[in-house]
C-alpha cells in the first residue's frame, strides 16, 4: 500500500469533523489536493464555482443556512486573492468557514515566483486562525485548530500549505520533542452570566416602563425566550437586518427591521422607550438607537468583543442568548403599561398598511415595492431567501414577513455586492429539500450573479426539492448608490458611472437551464412569482422597475430631504419621475388610518 499523502489526510481529516462539501476552483497550486480528491472518489465532494470569490459565498451561505462550517478552496496567488471578498464576508458576519489554499512550492518561495504571494500576510485580518503547512506533521493540530477555531468563535480560518507539502508522504506527529498532537471534535457549551450581573441587568429592566428590545443574529436559538421576557416586559422588539428570521413578523409587537432600511414604527419605539434590552445583535446604527441620556440599557452577547459596543449599556451580560434569558426572566415583574404595547401594536398595523398602499402606487413600468409585497405572501413556510445588496436590501427589510420556518439572510455587515445568487447555491446544498429564493439587483447580476447560474444550472437536479427562484429587479441603474448620491451628497445621479447595461436577464437564464420569466407588466407581478414558485426547476424571474421609487428612511430628516432637492435642482437626469414617485409614496404615510 502506498504512503498515504499530505493532502490525502487532509480529506480523510475533513471526512472527520463529518465535512461533506467544499467549494472551489481549481489551479496548480492545489494540484496535490485535486489528484488526492481523485484518489478519494470525491469524498468530502468538490463542487466547482465559477470563479473563487463565488465559492467563498457559497461556503457562506452553506454555513449560515446549515449551522455547520462552510469549507473553501482555491489555488494560491490570485485563486486566494479572489477568496477575500466572501471571506471578509463571513468574518464580519460571524460566519465559521475554513479557507484551504495553495502556494507555490517551499523551494521556491522568496524567490520572485509566478504566482507566489505572500499569503500569510494577506490572510493575517481576514483569519482569527491562519497556517502556513511546512510539515506533514504539523497538518492535524493546524486543521483541527482551524476548524475548531471557526467554529466556536464564528470566524474564518485558514490553511496554506505548498503544492509540494500536499504531494509529501503524510506521517503522524510522534510523542517527542516540539511534537504536536491533536484530535478530531469538540462538544457544546453554555455560557451564563453570574448571578450578580443578572439580578443588576433585572434591576434596570423592571424599572422601565417603556421597554424596547432589540435582537440580532445571535439570538436565533432564543425565540421562545424572547417572546417571553417581551410579554413579561410589555415591550415591543425590533431586529437587525441579520435577525429578520428570528422571530415571526406576524406577531403584532414585532416592529420590523431597524435602521435605513429599517421600519418607520422600530424608529419610534426606540425615538421614545425607556428601557433598552439589545440581544444578540451587533447593530452598528446607533443614530437609530435611543438617545444616550434617554435610556437604561442591558446588552446580552455570547461575544466578548461585542459587549459594550453600540450604546452606554449600564449591564453588560456576556452569555448564550437563551440561557441568559431562561436565567433573567424569573427576576423579571410582569408590567402593566398597557398604553405602550398597544402603541407599538397599532404603529405595527399601520406600518403594514402604508406598505400595502405603497406597492400599490403607480410607477413606471413596475413598482419594486409591489414585486416584494406579491412575493411575501406566496413564500412557502419552510422558504429559505437570500438578499443582495442594492436598493433591493431595502425592499427585502421592509416588505418580507417572516414566518413559519423561513430562513433569511444577506450581507449584513460586509453589504458587499454580489453574495445573493451564490448564498443560493450555498443553502441548496445545507438544505437541498428546502426552496430557495434569491433577490438580486441588476448590478449585482451583472457583478457575478449571471455566472452562478451557470453552477445552480450544472447541481439542480440532484437537489430533492429543485425549486431555486432567482428574482431580479432590473432598473438599468446602480440604484442604492444613486439614492445615496442624493440624499447624502446632494448630487444628482451621475449617469456614467450608475446607468448598467440592459441584459435580458430571462434570455440568459433559460440558456443556464433555468425557465426564464420576463415580466414589464405590474399585473403579472403575480403570475410571475406563482409561475416560479411552483416550477419544476430553477426559475429566474426578471422584473422591469422603475428606479425613481425612493427607498425612503423609517424618518427622512431635513438634511436628507435638503439634499435631495439640491439634487434635483442640479438637473437630475431623472429629477421629475424622481420627485413624483417621492410625493405619491410619501403620501401613503398621511392617508386616513381604518382600524
Amino acid at each position: 500500500m502506498a504512503d498515504e499523502t499530505v493532502a490525502e489526510f487532509l480529506l480523510r481529516r475533513l471526512r472527520d469533523w463529518d465535512v461533506e462539501h467544499v467549494f472551489g476552483y481549481p489551479g496548480d497550486g492545489i494540484n496535490g489536493l485535486l489528484g488526492a480528491w481523485e484518489r478519494a472518489d470525491d469524498n468530502p465532494r468538490f463542487i466547482q464555482a465559477r470563479h473563487e470569490e463565488l465559492a467563498a459565498f457559497e461556503a457562506v451561505g452553506y454555513a449560515k443556512f446549515s449551522d455547520d462550517v462552510g469549507v473553501c478552496a482555491a489555488t494560491g496567488g490570485p485563486g486566494a486573492i479572489h477568496l477575500l471578498n466572501g471571506l471578509y464576508d463571513a468574518k464580519l458576519d460571524h460566519v465559521p468557514v475554513v479557507a484551504i489554499v495553495g502556494q507555490q512550492a517551499s523551494t521556491s518561495l522568496g524567490g520572485a515566483y509566478q504566482q507566489e504571494v505572500d499569503l500569510s500576510s494577506l490572510y493575517k485580518d481576514v483569519a482569527e486562525f491562519s497556517q502556513f503547512i511546512s510539515a506533514p506533521q504539523q497538518l492535524p493540530n493546524a486543521l483541527d485548530r482551524a476548524m475548531r477555531t471557526a467554529q466556536v468563535r464564528r470566524t474564518v480560518a485558514a490553511l496554506i500549505i505548498p503544492n509540494d507539502v500536499q504531494e509529501m508522504a503524510y506521517s503522524a506527529p510522534t510523542h517527542e520533542f516540539k511534537m504536536v498532537p491533536s484530535s478530531v471534535g469538540i462538544s457544546d457549551s453554555v455560557t451564563a452570566p453570574a448571578e450578580a450581573d443578572l439580578d443588576r441587568a433585572a434591576e434596570v429592566l423592571n424599572s422601565g416602563e417603556r421597554v424596547a428590545i432589540m435582537i440580532g443574529q445571535g439570538a436565533r436559538g432564543a425565540a421562545n425566550e424572547v417572546t417571553a421576557v417581551a410579554d413579561t416586559l410589555g415591550a415591543g422588539v425590533a431586529k437587525a437586518l441579520l435577525g429578520k428570521d428570528v422571530l415571526p413578523d406576524d406577531l403584532p409587537w414585532v416592529t420590523g427591521a431597524a435602521g435605513l432600511l429599517g421600519s418607520k414604527p422600530s424608529w419610534e419605539m426606540m425615538r421614545d422607550c425607556d428601557t433598552l434590552l439589545m440581544i444578540g445583535a451587533g447593530f452598528p446604527y446607533s443614530q437609530f438607537l435611543p438617545e444616550y441620556d434617554q435610556a437604561r440599557a442591558v446588552q446580552i452577547d455570547i461575544d466578548p468583543t461585542m459587549i459594550g459596543m453600540r450604546y452606554p449599556f449600564e449591564v453588560n451580560l456576556l452569555g448564550d442568548a437563551a440561557t441568559t434569558l431562561q436565567f433573567l426572566l424569573p427576576k423579571l415583574h410582569r408590567k402593566e403599561n398597557e398604553p405602550w404595547r398597544k402603541k407599538i401594536e397599532d404603529s405595527v398595523s399601520d406600518w403594514w398598511k402604508v406598505l400595502e398602499r405603497r406597492a400599490a402606487v403607480s410607477a413606471d413600468p413596475i413598482n419594486p415595492e409591489r414585486v416584494f409585497h406579491e412575493l411575501s405572501p406566496r413564500l412557502p413556510d419552510d422558504a429559505i431567501i437570500t438578499g443582495d445588496s442594492g436598493s433591493v436590501a431595502n425592499w427585502y427589510a421592509r416588505h418580507l414577513r417572516v414566518r413559519g420556518a423561513m430562513r433569511c439572510s444577506l450581507s449584513g455587515t460586509l453589504a458587499t455586492m454580489g453574495p445573493g445568487a451564490p448564498y443560493a447555491t450555498g443553502a441548496k446544498f445545507a438544505q437541498p429539500d428546502r426552496p430557495v429564493i434569491a433577490l438580486v439587483g441588476d448590478g449585482a447580476m451583472q457583478m457575478n450573479g449571471i455566472n452562478e447560474l451557470i453552477t445552480i444550472g450544472q447541481f439542480w437536479r440532484e437537489w430533492r426539492d429543485p425549486r431555486v427562484v432567482i428574482g431580479v429587479l432590473n432598473n438599468r441603474d446602480l440604484n442604492q448608490v444613486t439614492w445615496e448620491l442624493r440624499a447624502l451628497g446632494g448630487s444628482p445621479q451621475f449617469v456614467p458611472s450608475q446607468r448598467v447595461p440592459d441584459l435580458d436577464y430571462a434570455a440568459f437564464a433559460r440558456a443556464a437551464g433555468f425557465r426564464g420569466i420576463r415580466v414589464q407588466d405590474p399585473g403579472e407581478v403575480a403570475d410571475a412569482w406563482e409561475q416560479a414558485l411552483n416550477a419544476e426547476q430553477p426559475c429566474l424571474v426578471e422584473f422591469v422597475t422603475d428606479p425613481a421609487v425612493p427607498p425612503i428612511p423609517p424618518q427622512a430628516n431635513r438634511e436628507q430631504i435638503e439634499s435631495v432637492t439640491e439634487a434635483m435642482l442640479k438637473g437630475d437626469p431623472d429629477g421629475w419621475s424622481v420627485a413624483k414617485e417621492g410625493i405619491k409614496s410619501k403620501m401613503q404615510e398621511f392617508l386616513p388610518r381604518r382600524r
